[in-house]
């Protein structure tokens, strides 16, 4: 049996940040199981009594540990398996830096990024067209974050220091939405984004998986 079943959906960007802690961390021993998100597989009863909102991801233990949100999962998984991705407790600057570099990436970045991924990208799905005057705000505010992230990426490799860490992993999805969008000139027309994105997409186990990722997305769509 399986230590835990993740309920996810490939594509979901906070499913495969789930999925790309675990790659990270060399951790095989679970059950993906698929949500359809669009025959409103999430919002169904059964779904609801793991995530009362019908959302995804979630996961669920043996022993019938339940736990959702994205990000407190990769974080409870990291801790319970010992990924190298956590700062150690005993140092708690680089433990506030860790924090303080969490809460960036959901207020400052996440939360944009999230709309233009949202209005460019979901709504294809659904056959709605995108709201113009939403993703030019998220735009500006995304270029804000960058300009910013841009002079701090000069003085450490990653997110929230000199260790790549769970923050960098909590990026790369939406980062990834934003080349699809066609908004990839915003990482790479800055030195040291780049670099850093190039970094973190280079890693051995993010490189498999994305690649995987790909292979299986134009297999589907033959």
């Amino acid at each position: 049996m399986p230590a835990f079943t993740l309920y996810g959906s490939r594509g979901s960007t906070n499913t495969d940040r789930v999925r790309l802690t675990l790659a990270e961390g060399g951790f095989t021993d679970y059950e993906l199981v698929l949500v359809n998100l669009q025959k409103g597989e999430q919002k169904s009863k059964e779904h609801e009594k793991r995530h009362p909102w019908g959302k995804i991801p979630v996961i669920t233990s043996a022993e019938g540990f339940t736990l959702y949100e994205s990000r407190a999962i990769c974080k409870y998984l990291a801790a319970k398996y010992s990924f190298p991705l956590l700062p150690p407790d005993s140092d708690a600057e680089a433990a506030a830096l860790f924090d303080q570099a969490q809460c960036v990436e959901m207020l400052y970045f996440a939360e944009p990024a999230g709309r233009i991924a949202f209005e460019k990208f979901a709504k294809r799905f659904i056959g709605l067209p995108p709201d113009d005057a939403v993703v030019s705000d998220a735009l500006r505010s995304v270029e804000m974050f960058f300009d910013v992230a841009e002079r701090l990426l000069h003085h450490r490799d990653y997110m929230a220091g000199n260790d790549f860490t769970l923050v960098d992993i909590y990026y790369i999805p939406l980062v990834q939405r934003l080349f699809a969008c066609g908004y990839g000139d915003m990482i790479v027309s800055r030195h040291a984004v780049r670099a850093w994105w190039d970094r973190c997409v280079n890693r051995p186990a993010i490189r498999r998986m994305l690649a995987a990722d790909k292979e299986a997305a134009v297999a589907a769509s033959r």
